[in-house]
């Protein structure tokens, strides 16, 4: 791992075939006993992050709920700026630190509705955020650990270049099927077994009806 990047701990929960939402993007996946565990996860990482489709999806908060600890700060990947100003994450950045990285092509229409709100937009990239540019920003920032808890799409970047450090995926009871439902990781793949992330399973921990698995 790069000293000049926060350690990546990518997160999800996943149904038996591998989506993470159905094609209507429904994600209720986790019990109350995993969100639990996620939110413990969240309490112990200086920030979490997550895609604009996610913030549109899910409409997240990404606090510190079901256990006590102290909120991460907010990243959203947004290369536009089109986040909905009615979304949880806009109306609460008041109170919990946020932060909408945007590429140079956001326009400037989208960039002022964002400046109204007390958040920090970080402009990384030309036509898409720059992802590695946004890591070494956040180091220098003392962000020493990172939360991915993005979707389909987000989770794709980071595998595709080699930033993830961990990943912990619950493994829900539900079969769900639908080509259009969203799997684990999305994007356009590795062409070739030999050229995937190969990853070492560190523990197995059973949660009641579910499984979760830790990989380094």
């Amino acid at each position: 791992m790069e000293k000049s990047r926060p350690r990546v701990i990518l997160s999800a929960a996943m149904s038996l075939d591998g989506k993470i939402a159905t094609k209507t993007g429904d994600s209720e996946l986790s019990s109350k006993q995993d969100k639990v565990r996620i939110h413990k996860l969240r309490s112990k990482v200086d920030a979490i992050l997550v895609g604009s489709n996610t913030v549109k999806r899910d409409d997240p908060l990404l606090t510190v709920r079901y256990v006590k600890g102290k909120n991460p700060l907010r990243i959203v990947l947004d290369s536009k700026a089109t986040i909905n100003q009615k979304s949880q994450i806009i109306r609460t950045c008041k109170k919990i630190p946020t932060i909408v990285a945007v590429s140079k092509k956001a326009s400037r229409q989208n960039i002022s509705k964002l400046k109204k709100h007390p958040l920090e937009i970080m402009v990384i990239g030309e036509n898409r955020v720059n992802i590695k540019s946004l890591l070494k920003s956040l180091s220098k920032k003392k962000i020493k650990t990172l939360l991915v808890e993005g979707g389909g799409t987000v989770n794709w970047e980071f595998i595709k270049l080699g930033l993830v450090d961990e990943l912990i995926v619950t493994i829900t009871p539900y079969l769900i099927g639908g080509q259009n439902a969203i799997t684990l990781v999305e994007g356009e793949g590795f062409s070739h077994i030999h050229k995937s992330t190969k990853l070492k399973l560190k523990k197995i921990c059973q949660l009641g009806n579910e499984i979760v698995l830790h990989y380094s």
